[in-house]
């Protein structure tokens, strides 16, 4: 029997995801700004055999409490994410090339071209996910007062990506014969009109691109709501779970997947990657050691400020060593569904106070401290015991921890014969193993 193959992907944060990176990465102090040091990240992760290379993005930063967002660069320094890619596709030849883009503050012939275009420079690398963002600040940024309610927001992302898909299936694949005997550039009758009229969106045009070389950009989400799972369910290919135990992985991925048949999909169609942070040690103490240090490093500004944020209500007030009041925890999440329930569970469950919650908080993740054989011990068991495809990997500290992942982990899961000692494809689609989809207007 063939060993099942990891998929891995790196969510690339240029110091990276943990509250204090900046005050230990080895990476230059202006690194968000840096595009040659991005390109050397990317460069490392096509390196270790990465699948994909993610940006995630909010268009927006922060407007009040700006002494508490100054501790932590999270959000006000920050590259336009496919202008970045498309830099970054020149510096690489074979890792996937994935962003995050809101169908809340964009139009669909915007994400299509864009998108499109990023497929065309990076030679069928390109991957979109979908989200609908989460936060007010945006919001505020493109004339609105707030975000409209999470479902309201779904059926627009719906009917957005409806758009979108149509659009990018304006030309067959072999629309463009570049006749220059004939004088024939494209064949009209492989052109189709995209004639929509909807709640939310009216196009009557196509996309000015021929058709890209995956057919269309890989499509990522990572809704954990219902509503978010149907959604995930009828359109994803790619979904990134956020669960913290295996139990929880295990009932998250049977039950994601077993809504694709009702979308006439099969399982092998959506990949799962699962969220992952991992230190690695020379022992599981020495990783951990590593792990609690950086911990000591939030400022409990930044604690309170992440921590409010998720939860949506203010902690601001409140004690740092005094557990939280399970009052405080809302009715419901309008914003990151998965984020919120971490939280409260935590709160509910541990009895935590204030700065033992936000010293053990990993906003939708786990941190797996250990050596290279426990970790590759995990990710196997998440396999192998259906909770995963594979894992997208978001390492605290940039460059320096994700040097270690490939140095010494990735060795290790090689020896095993569960990830991959060379590219065998050059697209997304090819290192993940999803069909290229056909022109839906193809004869």
């Amino acid at each position: 029997m063939t060993q099942r193959q990891i998929h891995l992907g790196l969510l690339a944060q240029p110091q990276g995801d943990h509250p204090a990176c900046w005050l230990k990465s080895s990476a230059p102090l202006d690194a968000a700004t840096d595009i040659d040091y991005y390109r050397s990240v990317a460069q490392l992760a096509e390196k270790g055999l990465f699948d994909l290379f993610f940006i995630a993005d909010t268009p927006a930063t922060r407007t009040d409490n700006l002494h508490v967002h100054s501790r932590n660069p999270e959000y006000n320094n920050r590259f336009e994410p496919v202008t970045l890619l498309s830099a970054i596709a020149g510096a690489t030849q074979h890792i996937g090339l994935g962003a995050t883009a809101s169908t809340s503050f964009y139009e669909p012939y915007n994400i299509a071209r864009l998108f499109a275009s990023l497929d065309h420079i990076s030679h069928g690398r390109a991957g979109w996910n979908i989200v609908t963002s989460a936060n007010d600040y945006a919001a505020r940024n493109y004339g609105l007062d707030k975000l409209p309610p999470h479902d309201e927001r779904y059926v627009k992302a719906h009917e957005f990506y409806r758009v979108v898909e149509s659009l990018w299936d304006t030309w067959e694949d072999d629309a463009f014969v570049y006749d220059r005997e004939s004088v024939t550039y494209y064949d009209p009758a492989k052109y189709h009109v995209t004639d929509h009229q909807g709640k939310y969106f009216k196009v009557f045009g196509g996309l000015n691109i021929r058709r890209t070389p995956q057919g269309r950009p890989v499509i990522i989400q990572a809704g954990s709501s219902e509503t978010g799972k149907n959604f995930a369910a009828e359109t994803a290919e790619v979904v990134f779970a956020s669960d913290p135990t295996l139990a929880a992985g295990q009932k998250f991925y049977a039950d994601l997947k077993g809504r694709l048949p009702q979308f006439g999909r099969d399982p092998d169609s959506m990949k799962i990657m699962a969220g992952l942070s991992v230190m690695v040690g020379e022992s599981e103490a020495e990783a951990h050691d590593k792990y609690q240090e950086l911990q000591r490093l939030i400022h409990p500004d930044v604690g309170r400020m992440r921590l409010s944020a998720d939860l949506e209500t203010d902690l601001s007030g409140l004690p740092l060593d005094e557990p939280v009041p399970v009052d405080l925890i809302p009715a419901k999440a309008n914003f990151h569904q998965a984020y919120f329930n971490q939280i409260a569970g935590m709160i509910r469950e541990q009895k935590l106070t204030l700065r033992q919650l936000y010293s053990s908080y990993e906003r939708g993740k786990v941190t797996l401290c250990g050596t290279p054989n426990q970790i590759t011990d995990h990710m196997m068991e998440w396999m192998e015991s259906g909770a995963a495809d594979g894992f997208m990997m978001s390492f605290h500290v940039v460059p320096d921890d994700l040097t270690d992942f490939i140095h010494k982990v990735i060795p290790e899961m090689q020896r095993r014969g569960v990830y991959r000692t060379a590219y065998s494809g050059n697209t997304l689609r090819e290192h993940l193993g999803l069909a290229r989809p056909a022109n839906r207007h193809s004869r």
